[in-house]
């Protein structure tokens, strides 16, 4: 059953969703292309705007 629906990203709705957390562990998908970017667009948000430590884990 959904309580409740929400219309924002997915980088927002971790950030908020983590909000009285002691840490986020995020997961990052292994890019293969050298110039590809290191991290994606939620795990760049959850770094740099959740309130509490950020652990990011890279796939193996």
């Amino acid at each position: 059953m959904v309580d409740e629906v929400r219309l924002e990203s997915p980088a927002q709705a971790v950030v908020r969703a983590a909000g009285g957390s002691g840490l986020l562990m995020i997961g990052r998908r292994r890019h293969r292309a050298a110039l590809a970017p290191r991290l994606g667009p939620v795990v760049q948000s959850a770094v740099h705007h959740a309130r509490c430590p950020v652990a990011v884990i890279p796939h193996e």
